[in-house]
């Protein structure tokens, strides 16, 4: 059975996510929680201590006065993403799965655990809610018994969390394959119209040069036109071309009267989303806001 030995006392996201993560790699494994060198030298894995980043002996830590690198980006490492750098393609089936992972979840994690801010807090005391905020959330006590058993059951929650997240990630480059194959071939590429609603249509038509909306059936047999987002501006909220600020929260006979489409249903009122009855009424609504 391997070691797998991390730090003791009070834990972070990293080292809860690098630990699950060799946990989900790894067929059997014990956790053990410990800053002692004589325990760090017994273990087959030492995470998020003992000062060294050495993959080949399967030293994971990032605490070292150089730290242990950085992507890109410039985001630097934490222990997840050191592990994740080692095992994520493996663990998630491919390389753009992984790839994938890392933007959506562990730069997040790795960032915070660095002091690197990747957001903006735009109001006076109010922040986001984080993944370390749920995981601090189950400590009561200081106790470090408690404190080890608490780490395992994090631990495997973050196990359940990483499953879902190589799911998504999966279906998601699925879809990415689609939805830029309908880009490709679209006529208007200004208008893509999608089978269903396919996830993360978003992030990837925010990627084209030219999509401004686009148009997918609902389960109810309705028709949504969505807004492509504009993250050159914001992660949130901003969009390449608004739905017309009249059309904002209108619907039914006046959204109908507005427009002259039979069918409208609905316009949101900060003008990222309509619906209506048909597929034709929706691609009418596009056209008349792309010519607003």
């Amino acid at each position: 059975m391997k070691k797998i030995v991390t730090h003791d006392s009070g834990f972070h996201t990293d080292d809860v996510f690098a630990v699950a993560t060799l946990l989900l790699v790894i067929d059997e494994a014990e956790v053990i929680r410990s800053r002692d060198p004589e325990v760090h030298a017994t273990a087959d894995y030492l995470v998020d201590t003992g000062m060294e980043y050495n993959p080949s002996l399967y030293h994971f830590d990032h605490h070292q006065p150089k730290g242990a690198g950085e992507r890109e980006n410039g985001i630097p490492y934490a222990s997840f993403g050191l592990v994740w750098k080692e095992y994520g393609e493996k663990l998630a089936g491919g390389k753009r799965e992984a790839d994938f992972i890392d933007r959506t979840l562990v730069q997040a994690i790795d960032a915070h655990d660095n002091g690197v801010a990747i957001s903006e807090y735009k109001f006076k005391g109010i922040r986001e809610y984080t993944i370390g905020d749920f995981l601090n959330s189950f400590i009561e006590l200081r106790d470090q018994e408690y404190l080890n058993k608490l780490f395992m059951e994090v631990v495997g929650m973050a196990k359940n969390l990483l499953i879902r997240e190589i799911s998504i990630a999966k279906k998601n480059i699925i879809n990415e394959d689609k939805i830029l194959s309908i880009y490709s071939g679209a006529k208007d590429k200004r208008i893509i119209i999608l089978p269903e609603e396919l996830n993360g249509w978003r992030e990837v038509l925010a990627r084209t040069p030219e999509a401004i909306y686009s148009i997918h059936p609902r389960p109810d047999g309705k028709w949504t036109l969505g807004s492509v987002p504009d993250f050159t501006k914001s992660f949130y909220g901003a969009i390449r071309k608004p739905l017309p600020s009249t059309w904002a929260g209108k619907k039914d006979q006046d959204l109908q009267k507005m427009t002259g489409i039979e069918d409208a249903l609905f316009v949101h009122r900060k003008l990222f989303m309509a619906a209506a009855k048909t597929k034709d009424g929706a691609i009418k609504l596009a056209e008349l806001a792309l010519n607003s």
